[in-house]
């Protein structure tokens, strides 16, 4: 059962939100009351906002691109909530054998980094003083796996951005997290746990159970789980957290 949170008169604005964990946070503070803003560069973003009943703006937008960003977002005057969720995941090994290895990885770190980087500097000067910018990284950000080079490497750089950002923005009261998910039950984290399962030469159901037998709570979390992690570090519950990348995982990486 989702925590009780009030964020009418606040403006929200969450990127990555057609899917996965970007779309049932958005959901969440929607249900909260927020005035909400969906971004996405699929147009699965207008069947989401549809979803919420007339409770989101959705925008169409690739972050990778500066001044795609700069003009999809030039109307918004003000966001209170700022979550970077917005991320690519795919696999990227050193195998030497794939002839777009190197679109894919720059493709991920594009969106993964630089897209973080172009919506949070194109906002800036439109979030007050005490507003909050969360950042989905993920438990890899603090670990890694092979064969996924380009995703692990964006997420230990969106804790940096983090980190800095933290201490950039302190002085405005901005507060600044990271939230890292285990595994959620998310098309591009089940695409990946394939991967694994191929490339370690196991089934998925095995990978799957290898995985729950390292959470201390064993269970496949859903993006509505994530929910209540993000609406907390943006409420006044939040005021004393920045600079923290928050695990919620299941206990699957203890830090």
């Amino acid at each position: 059962m989702s925590i009780s949170f009030d964020f009418r008169g606040k403006s929200v604005l969450v990127t990555g939100a057609s899917s996965g964990i970007g779309q049932g946070v958005a959901a969440a503070f929607a249900r909260a009351g927020a005035d909400l803003t969906i971004l996405s560069d699929t147009d699965g973003i207008h069947a989401a906002a549809a979803a919420m009943h007339g409770r989101a703006k959705a925008i169409k937008c690739d972050i990778s691109d500066a001044s795609a960003v700069t003009a999809a977002l030039a109307n918004i005057e003000r966001v209170d909530i700022l979550v970077n969720n917005a991320g690519l995941e795919k696999p990227t090994p050193l195998s030497g054998t794939n002839p777009n290895g190197d679109a894919t990885f720059e493709r991920v770190m594009a969106i993964n980094v630089n897209g973080t980087r172009n919506v949070t500097d194109t906002l800036i000067n439109r979030i007050p003083d005490g507003g909050r910018i969360i950042i989905t990284a993920s438990i890899w950000a603090k670990t890694a796996v092979g064969g996924f080079s380009a995703y692990v490497a964006s997420k230990h750089a969106n804790v940096g951005l983090m980190r800095t950002w933290a201490q950039e923005l302190g002085p405005r009261g901005i507060r600044v997290n990271a939230i890292c998910p285990g595994w959620v039950k998310t098309g591009p984290a089940m695409a990946s746990l394939s991967e694994l399962a191929t490339t370690s030469g196991t089934t998925e159901d095995g990978l799957l159970a290898d995985v729950m037998s390292a959470q201390a709570i064993h269970g496949l979390m859903t993006p509505e789980d994530m929910a209540d992690t993000y609406l907390f570090l943006a409420s006044d519950g939040g005021h004393n957290i920045t600079g923290q990348a928050i695990n919620v995982d299941r206990g699957e990486v203890m830090s």
